[in-house]
């Protein structure tokens, strides 16, 4: 499986370059923004699988956009780090109040943070494996591994439930057939690049009865993404 993929969001270059070191040392992958609107497209165009985020940035705040991205339901369950100079009680409160999921005050170790990293991502990864998934009325339960559309029953099988579960959970972005490939069979497992259209085939036959299958787009030139949105490129 792919590595998880950390966005680090300071206006320090060397602080970002530092924890950068580190994070790809212990094996993750790792985006950098200076300030808030760079971080915002990043986590809208790559959905890092968790963000390390500066309380003191430029225009707009760290905390600001910690409280932007958990208002936003698209956004919402990307876990966040606060990172802060500032050790008062009551400036972590206000930090975890608007929904950050931990913090680390400076200076910390790299040591200490990636363990908080870690930390912070079985918990997210805990509670999504078991949190239900619902778009417009389609509904993926992970718990009873049950599929139901507008209540009604939901038969796949089970490549086709992996590769929904995925779309589901990774909404509203274009992926090659290559990263399917990785993220729903794995990278050690040998499968040809078009064994995914033929599964693509079979998850829209068994979403079509219930006018689901228009979530499954076609994106020309790239691969597959699941998206609400009308198609424009399939």
């Amino acid at each position: 499986m792919s590595r998880n993929r950390i966005l680090i969001v300071d206006d320090e270059p060397a602080i970002r370059e530092m924890v950068a070191v580190a994070l790809e040392l212990a094996d993750f992958d790792v985006l950098e923004a200076e300030n808030a609107q760079r971080a915002h497209e990043l986590i809208v165009d790559e959905r890092p699988d968790l963000v390390l985020l500066d309380w003191m940035l430029p225009s707009v705040t760290g905390i600001e956009l910690a409280r932007r991205l958990k208002r936003d339901d698209t956004t919402n369950e990307i876990p966040i780090i606060m990172l802060t100079a500032k050790s008062e009680e009551d400036n972590k409160i206000q930090g975890l109040d608007v929904g950050a999921d931990d913090y680390v005050t400076k200076p910390f170790s790299t040591r200490e943070l990636i363990s908080r990293i870690k930390a912070v991502l079985r918990r997210a990864s805990s509670t999504a494996a078991e949190k239900a998934i619902d778009v417009e009325g389609l509904c993926l339960d992970p718990v009873s591994h049950r599929i139901s559309a507008n209540d009604e029953p939901v038969e796949m099988g089970p490549t086709e439930y992996r590769l929904l579960e995925f779309f589901m959970s990774h909404q509203e972005r274009a992926y090659s057939r290559t990263q399917l490939l990785d993220q729903v069979w794995g990278a050690n497992v040998y499968v040809e690049d078009r064994t995914i259209d033929v599964h693509i085939r079979r998850l829209r036959k068994a979403l079509a009865p219930h006018g689901f299958d228009r979530f499954i787009q076609t994106v020309r030139g790239t691969g597959y993404r699941f998206s609400v949105k009308a198609s424009k490129a399939g």
